[in-house]
């Protein structure tokens, strides 16, 4: 039997599989496609996925591969300008395609212990109070103490637990596409900067060795979005809006997408649990899907692992849908908007032109930014000190810096008294004593995702908190 059989080897799965791994968890992740993905849909991460990689050790990979991004227009290509005084100490976005992000990610996993076995889909589950039991194409059947789907918008996890996605069908569908161009990049940038005066829907992305990412308003609602637009259905919209088809030809990949907007009813039915665009789908704009999926995981991955290795206080697994739903609605509210806002017709029009002038506010600005990258997010852990379930930026140190702390997954106490203890869940939470002059409060208590669970400087509150997420102590 495996601990946690994972279902879907994308961003989201790999994450999870990765931070079971950190703790002992034996997981398994299961994928339907034989090979991985070639194609990249998002191209970036976001603040708080970069703090997530670094907290874990990984980020300096994906900085080799990547490219660091300080421009504004991530709110709906609203703002020039990239905000100043961020909380995080990653104040950027990283440009990095979603296939070398799956690859970097698969390797860590793999390195952990993550067995992955692709070419097996999932086509039906049932639990019971000691597992899950997942039946394949195959006709083989295993069995697992948890299971999760982080298989996609189009779940068959949670479509097998009949768990309500309500929300809203697509409305209108984009164009996705990677061809060669034989236009000049000069005139391709005046056409596109022309259409986009009254068309924000339109955009063009060089890729390098002659290619572009194409992104064009569709003619209509496909009948099926699982089969692809062909070159020539993309040329017909390209003439249509741009009067000119660039020239595009040698199609690397075609696609298309939606905008239907859906939240799962719950995260958690029994042993079985979704993450990612399992839990939820919207509109790419702003680019927080893959992200939201990645954290997602990060959410849930210690919580798990806990539940797994027997030490988890009761509600800890609960709190991964108490935490992470209000983050899905609030990302799905935002990518509401932000549609509204791309809308051609006369009302979104004005409304487009005064958020354009709102953005100009420095303040307006940065709270947009910071909620598009989350690193606005704030879990709700009762009342007490004011960084009271909000991530903890990456403070320095005098002997290095916080997030260097936090490879191992585990819970940290940073304390700058050294007059505390954690005794009693020392094989849980690691003891820090360094000081910051970038904190202002005696001492910190961390969850394994850097949210904080307790500040201050009392010994005896301090001892109230370590149960609520750390368990019982030992000994």
């Amino acid at each position: 039997m495996f601990d946690v059989i994972v279902v879907g080897g994308g961003p989201t799965g790999l994450m999870l599989a990765g931070e079971l791994r950190l703790h002992g968890v034996h997981a398994l992740v299961l994928d339907r496609m034989a090979e991985p993905n070639r194609h990249s849909r998002a191209l970036g991460l976001h603040a708080r996925s970069v703090e997530v990689l670094d907290q874990r050790g990984l980020l300096e990979k994906f900085l080799a591969l990547g490219r660091q991004y300080e421009v504004g227009g991530f709110f709906a290509g609203l703002g020039t300008s990239w905000p100043d005084r961020l909380d995080t100490a990653h104040s950027y976005v990283l440009g990095i395609p979603q296939v070398t992000t799956e690859r970097l990610l698969t390797e860590h996993a793999v390195e952990l212990g993550t067995e992955i076995r692709r070419g097996c889909e999932l086509v039906g589950l049932s639990q019971d109070e000691h597992g899950v039991t997942a039946e394949l194409a195959d006709g083989t059947a295993l069995r697992s103490r948890y299971l999760v789907g982080c298989d996609g918008g189009r779940s068959t996890v949670r479509k097998l637990l009949g768990v309500g996605f309500p929300g809203e069908p697509a409305r209108v569908e984009t164009l996705l596409a990677e061809v060669e161009l034989t236009v000049s990049p000069e005139t391709l940038a005046a056409t596109v900067a022309e259409v986009r005066r009254t068309q924000k829907r339109f955009g063009t992305m060089p890729l390098g060795d002659g290619t572009y990412r194409l992104i064009v308003p569709a003619d209509g609602l496909a009948e099926d979005r699982t089969v692809p637009p062909t070159l020539e259905e993309l040329k017909r919209q390209l003439r249509k809006l741009a009067g000119t088809d660039f020239g595009a030809h040698s199609p690397r990949w075609l696609s298309r997408f939606g905008d239907a907007t859906r939240l799962a009813e719950r995260y958690r039915t029994g042993r079985v649990l979704l993450a990612g665009d399992a839990a939820h789908i919207h509109p790419p704009t702003g680019g927080q899907g893959l992200n939201l999926g990645i954290q997602d995981a990060f959410n849930l991955g210690w919580k798990l692992a806990a539940e797994v290795n027997g030490w988890a206080p009761e509600g800890l697994l609960d709190s991964y849908h108490t935490e992470r739903h209000p983050v899905a609605a609030d990302v799905l509210d935002n990518t509401r908007a932000q549609t509204e806002l791309l809308a051609t017709g006369p009302g979104p029009r004005a409304v487009r032109r005064l958020m354009s002038e709102l953005m100009e506010f420095e303040e307006v600005n940065r709270y947009l930014i910071e909620k598009i990258s989350a690193i606005a997010v704030r879990y709700d852990f009762g009342e007490g000190h004011e960084l009271l379930g909000r991530r903890l930026r990456d403070v320095r140190l005098k002997r290095g810096h916080l997030y260097g702390q936090m490879h191992g997954g585990r819970g940290l106490l940073l304390d700058r008294t050294g007059l505390l203890s954690v005794a009693g869940w020392a094989d849980r939470v690691d003891h820090i004593v360094d000081v910051s002059e970038e904190l202002d409060v005696p001492a910190v208590l961390l969850r394994p995702d850097g949210h904080v669970a307790w500040a201050g400087e009392d010994q005896q509150e301090l001892l109230g908190r370590l149960p609520e997420w750390f368990g019982a102590p030992t000994g």
